[in-house]
């Protein structure tokens, strides 16, 4: 019984584990300045023991456990004990909380680790959002919030918006320094005043504090540095460039933001915005100076920029330098195509040969395209193909891939030309060199531009034989060239040949939709609309975004008169090519077929403001507001017309139409002579003119141009008719020369007419004697030809000459004049009124100053006056 001990009387071994010492606090770290400062250096040498915890003194006395010993002081550097018991020392702790063991489960009380016999845990407190710690916390969650809306909006192309965004960002973020100026807590410390590396004084002891606040601060510095940042992107967005430099420069000079140097990018993108070309260079060198050697990738492309700058500034051969340093560090496309544009500018032959082989030789670092065909028939593989074969990867690659074919096309048209003495040799060396490259797809093309480039030159004979060489060749080149082939013909209006070459690239690649149109198109000429717009609609499936098919299937409806199927082609069309003039002009057309005008010049509106000195369009508007009855709105139109195309005959009739319905002949006299001088040995203007000087009462002028009209016209019977009349009406002696002359030419006109009627009589008795046929082929007789508008023929002739007006039709504004249909003919039943009716009203009477009139000569002599007339 002596070895036996009870257990109560043996020392608790599980006695302090949940005692507190803040040795093992890893939440007071940021605040233990020996920790930090051991962190910072490079060495681990043991600071003093200057640790201030929660409830010391700056210089006080240690904490007291609770079994009342004392605690000694460690470093957090020092190692904690947990061997042997020290003298007079308790138990070393090996847990910050004990793990639910107690000795009182050998006294039978139940194991609970978890205290769930406690209860539910209390509510948790409610956050006070008085502190001003909580304030400077909350403003600066606004701050990061509005430059991460700033950022979005950006991105979606809204920049007014973004700036918005920005600007409020930037009055939250002083409004968050004032709120940590006026807490007083050391920990918000002014960002203008201090930075880590200040020694704070108190009394006798020096204790170095702004380790224990640099993180604090530089989080701080770092959303300074973002909302001026975001600021200035935003004002360059806008282009307000002035406001964006100002912000760049407070961030550049304030020497506490790292990688400032970088902005200065920023800044001489700017200055080449502007077009200040010197100080752009100076900041991209100081830019490049300030970036060290392992951004090599920033660094060329700075370099770029730099040799794009002196390409502005026309130093082509500082550019050559930097591109040349660019293509032998880390060459790419772009740099390439842009030393090759200055070697061209310089005018080195050789040089532009060795550029064009080395922009053929960068490697693109991208993957074949077989990698995307299945190789097998694992499924999971060909899913995993088919994911990756329009990812966006994969849509990169592509657009690279056609990036570097688009300027090597261009850089071969550009010194083809140049780098031999003809451009078909130059194309010839460039075909070779592209065919021993990677872009070996691309020798057709560049022979297929050749051929182009003879069109260009007008030499189709040349073109017609570099495009026949395809024929040969596979399927994809010859469709392209027989297309070019059909085109060319197609132009030159042998529609058999055009024909023929757009069914050869129908069958080399049906999908080919410029064949389909081509062929579309040589079935539209021979009036074969229902056909034609089957191949359209073909084009269309192939490609749906085809514009030139969906434009041709709308005018085979038109033509086939389905309006309303050709109206939603055309309307579909504009919803792709929003500012198409030709789209807009035939919407207008057709509204204006369907019989709505006032839509029709709604779309003809939107034609001028997309082309505003198109004369026939204007014309146009003119036509559908004189149609509606609104002349004013029509002059104003047809002047704007004729101002930018005067040589419009139908336009300058309508003018002139227009001054003598308002009775101002003598403005109308001015349009009628310049359309006069575009048909010359057309008589109906000169009638016109003259019959306008003779309403102006200018007889004698009128007498001038009826003459000059005879002597060139002797066989015209309405100038005859006026001479006649103009002769009696003056007195002169020339009337019975002209009275003679007309009755001649009356005769010899009556003659001729009959002797047309019988040859027509006897061609269509024939015909019906030995005819078959229906009673379509039995009419012979000719039929006028269609005018569209024909309003000012002379108010008193009412035929047209032989020569010139037969078959046309007289203008309702030319009927409408007195006289304008009575013949001149001495046996016509109707009297004839020789006098003349100015349509301008009676001319005031000329004052007398010669005779005067008798003083007996009273106008009411013979008349009784009335009481009603005799004054009050």
């Amino acid at each position: 019984m002596e070895n036996v001990h009870l257990a109560v009387e043996e020392e608790d071994l599980y006695s302090g584990y949940n005692d507190y010492n803040p040795t093992f606090d890893s939440e007071e770290l940021e605040n233990d300045v020996g920790f930090q400062q051991a962190v910072r250096t490079s060495h681990g040498r043991r600071p003093p023991m200057t640790a201030k915890f929660p409830g010391t003194a700056i210089g006080g006395r240690p904490l007291v456990s609770s079994f009342g010993s004392r605690i000694p002081m460690a470093s957090s550097m020092g190692r904690p004990m947990t061997g042997a018991v020290q003298d007079g020392a308790a138990r070393p702790m090996t847990a910050v909380r004990a793990a639910g063991y107690s000795s009182s489960l050998m006294r039978g009380s139940t194991f609970d680790p978890l205290g769930q016999s406690k209860g539910p845990a209390p509510p948790l407190e409610a956050k006070n959002e008085d502190t001003a710690e909580e304030k400077i916390k909350i403003l600066e969650k606004k701050v990061n919030d509005l430059i991460e809306e700033s950022c979005m909006a950006q991105s979606i192309g809204a920049f007014q918006l973004a700036l918005e965004k920005a600007k409020e960002a930037g009055r939250k973020e002083r409004a968050l320094i004032r709120q940590r100026e006026a807490s007083g807590n050391t920990e918000h410390i002014n960002l203008d005043l201090t930075y880590s590396g200040e020694v704070i004084k108190q009394g006798s002891n020096m204790t170095t504090v702004a380790a224990s606040i640099s993180t604090q601060l530089h989080r701080q510095y770092e959303q300074r540095k973002a909302v001026l940042l975001n600021l200035a992107n935003q004002y360059a967005n806008n282009e307000m460039y002035p406001e964006a430099l100002n912000s760049y420069h407070v961030i550049v000079k304030n020497k506490m933001f790292t990688n400032a140097g970088r902005l200065k990018v920023n800044m001489a993108n700017i200055y080449f915005e502007q077009k200040n070309y010197p100080k752009a260079i100076k900041f991209y060198r100081m830019a490049l100076d300030q970036i060290s050697n392992t951004h090599k990738e920033l660094r060329i492309k700075i370099m770029q920029n730099i040799g794009v700058v002196f390409v502005r500034l026309g130093q082509y051969s500082d550019a050559i330098t930097s591109f040349e340093h660019i293509m032998t560090e880390s060459p790419n496309i772009k740099t390439g195509f842009n030393l090759i544009l200055c070697y061209y500018a310089v005018g080195d032959r050789e040089r532009m040969k060795k550029a064009f082989q080395k922009l053929i030789s960068v490697p693109l670092g991208i993957d074949d395209e077989d990698k995307y065909i299945p190789a097998s028939d694992d499924p999971s593989s060909n899913m995993v193909i088919e994911a990756i074969k329009n990812d966006k990867l994969h849509q990169m690659e592509r657009d690279l891939k056609v990036l570097a074919e688009k300027y090597i096309m261009t850089a071969a048209k550009l010194i083809a030309p140049a780098i031999e003495t003809s451009f078909a040799s130059g194309f010839d060396w460039c075909v070779d060199m592209v065919k021993c490259s990677q872009y070996v797809e691309l020798a057709n093309d560049l022979e297929i531009n050749k051929a182009i480039t003879y069109l260009r030159q007008k030499d189709f004979n040349q073109a017609v034989e570099t495009l026949k060489t395809f024929e040969k060749k596979d399927s994809r080149v010859k469709s392209a060239a027989a297309t070019n082939l059909s085109f060319l013909y197609f132009l030159e209006k042998d529609y058999d040949q055009a024909d023929r070459y757009a069914d050869l690239a129908m069958n080399a690649d049906r999908y080919n939709p410029a064949a389909l149109i081509n062929k579309g198109n040589t079935v539209f000429v021979k009036k074969d609309y229902e056909k034609a717009a089957e191949f359209y609609k073909e084009a269309l499936r192939n490609d749906s975004s085809c514009t030139e098919a969906l434009f041709n299937l709308g005018l085979s409806y038109e033509r086939l008169n389905r309006l309303e199927e050709g109206l939603d082609c055309f309307l579909k069309l504009h919803s792709i090519l929003r500012s198409s003039a030709e789209v807009m002009y035939q919407l207008a057309h057709l509204y204006e077929q369907l019989g709505d005008p006032q839509q029709a010049i709604e779309w003809l509106m939107q034609v001028i403001s997309a082309t505003p000195t198109d004369p026939h369009v204007l014309a146009k508007l003119g036509k559908l507001h004189d149609d509606e009855g609104d002349k004013s709105q029509a002059f104003q139109y047809y002047s704007e017309s004729f101002r930018y195309f005067p040589s419009n005959i139908d336009v300058i009739e309508w003018l002139g139409a227009y001054y003598i319905e308002t009775q101002f002949c003598e403005k109308a006299i001015q349009y009628f002579e310049r359309a006069t001088l575009i048909q010359p040995n057309y008589v109906k203007w000169q009638l016109i003119v003259a019959s306008c000087y003779r309403r102006s009462g200018n007889y004698q002028k009128a007498l001038e141009t009826y003459k000059e009209i005879h002597r060139r016209f002797p066989e015209n019977v309405e100038c005859l008719r006026f001479l006649v009349r103009l002769s009696t009406d003056m007195g002169l002696k020339e009337v019975q020369e002209y009275a003679t002359k007309l009755k001649k030419v009356e005769k010899m006109k009556e003659l001729r007419e009959q002797r047309v009627k019988s040859g027509r009589e006897n061609s269509a008795r024939g015909r019906r004697e030995g005819s078959t046929g229906s009673a379509e082929n039995a009419k012979a007789e000719p039929q006028p030809e269609p005018k569209q508008f024909s309003p000012l023929l002379d108010s008193d002739s009412g035929r047209s000459s032989s020569s010139s007006s037969k078959g046309e039709r007289l203008s309702a504004k030319m009927r409408s004049l007195p006289g304008s249909n009575e013949p001149y003919e001495a046996s016509s039943p109707k009297e004839l009124d020789a006098s003349y009716v100015d349509p301008l009203g009676p001319q005031m009477d000329r004052p007398k100053t010669g005779a005067k009139k008798p003083a007996d000569d009273d106008d009411f002599a013979d008349e009784d006056l009335g009481d009603e007339l005799l004054p009050e």
